[in-house]
């Protein structure tokens, strides 16, 4: 999936647009997301979707499927957000939050009004942050973002630190691919039980065998005479856009205009 990631940010429509203006908007929206009602988030999120599936022609079924991954991290922490449990005594003091409960000896296991209020707060949140870095991902190839990083003088060792762990995520999925494969062809998966044995043994090689490519790979930048910093090089041959440039501000604008509305009708 990260190689097609990959392949998608060097070839969507918007490649051509300086990677300081996608990234400069990227950051905007994204804080916007962070400081809006729910209202404002769900329309941030499908203006993005906008930006990403239609002017940048992401193939609409990965779109989904990145965000539903993004998603999977919010359902893990759902339970802990809505499931309450009280002892029976203390069952009368939460009967007004509690939408659906069950009695399991001394204790009431209940659906918690607030905590369903809670959790969707946190999933138009979730979803409007995701679909802003999406779109970054998506359209700018990571060389280019850390070249950008570095012209906006951000400091260089957290752009090391970038590269390295972008490099990472290549070699644990080469690695986890090429034991998988083995393991299939020898039958590892083919009861239930054989296959947690296999997966146990994947885990336990994954890591060994991807501290060893990642000593092959600090190696072989020794080699090359690695003085300690990465040089990134990107082409200069980007044409900005008046209407993108326009509608981007425009849109922003309109948001901030709806966050500032929204929250005037609230304390008046």
């Amino acid at each position: 999936m990260s190689l097609q990631l990959d392949t998608l940010a060097y070839t969507n429509r918007l490649r051509e647009l300086p990677p300081e203006h996608k990234l400069i908007f990227a950051i905007g929206t994204l804080v916007i997301s962070l400081c809006s009602h729910p209202v404002v988030q769900i329309l941030l999120t499908l203006w993005m979707s906008v930006w990403t599936v239609f002017y940048a022609r992401i193939p609409l079924g990965i779109y989904l499927r990145v965000l539903i991954f993004a998603s999977f991290f919010w359902l893990t922490s759902l339970p802990a957000l809505v499931l309450n449990g009280v002892s029976l005594n203390d069952f009368s003091q939460v009967q007004g939050d509690s939408w659906q409960s069950l009695r399991l000896h001394s204790y009431y296991i209940y659906i918690s009004r607030s905590g369903i209020h809670q959790a969707t707060l946190i999933f138009t949140r979730v979803i409007a942050s995701v679909s802003c870095l999406y779109f970054l991902m998506l359209t700018v190839p990571f060389t280019e973002i850390l070249h950008t990083l570095r012209r906006f003088k951000f400091p260089v060792l957290l752009t090391e630190l970038l590269l390295l762990m972008y490099r990472f995520i290549f070699i644990l999925l080469y690695t986890a691919n090429e034991l998988l494969r083995a393991q299939k062809s020898r039958g590892g998966y083919r009861t239930w039980r054989v296959s947690m044995k296999s997966l146990a043994l994947l885990i336990g090689q994954l890591l060994k065998r991807t501290l060893q490519k990642y000593s092959q790979f600090s190696l072989g930048l020794e080699t090359r005479g690695f003085t300690g910093e990465f040089r990134v090089w990107s082409p200069r041959r980007y044409r900005p856009s008046r209407r993108y440039i326009v509608e981007a501000i425009c849109g922003c604008l309109i948001l901030i205009g709806l966050e500032l509305w929204l929250n005037a009708r609230i304390f008046t």
